[in-house]
């Protein structure tokens, strides 16, 4: 891996492309035919299943794609959900909202 990479990071990629491997065993697909159904190399497959940080996001879509997992990746951020951005959000709200206009209190 890059020797940039936070080792969190490199430790995720490494499981993500173990459990990737785990899947297509499972599911009895050889790497060749993963590949093959993934329009990617055999060794772009090698290198996933390996955590290589270098592999383009797309693949691992791709992968998930096969696998009828792919909602697995819509569903990594989820912004409804996202407790830090909804607490940020929150601490920016106004103590008070005042009225810009001579509108009648309570018109909207």
């Amino acid at each position: 891996m890059p020797p940039s990479t936070p080792l969190p990071v490199q430790r995720a990629l490494l499981k993500l492309g173990a459990d990737l491997s785990l899947a297509r065993r499972r599911r009895h697909v050889s790497q060749a035919s993963l590949a093959e159904r993934m329009g990617a190399s055999l060794s772009t497959v090698r290198r996933m299943e390996k955590g290589d940080a270098r592999v383009p996001i797309h693949f691992f879509a791709r992968a998930l794609h096969v696998f009828g997992e792919l909602q697995a990746l819509e569903h990594l951020l989820d912004t409804p959900k996202d407790e830090i951005g909804l607490a940020l959000m929150d601490e920016q709200l106004p103590q008070r909202v005042r009225s810009k206009s001579r509108t009648p209190s309570g018109a909207l």
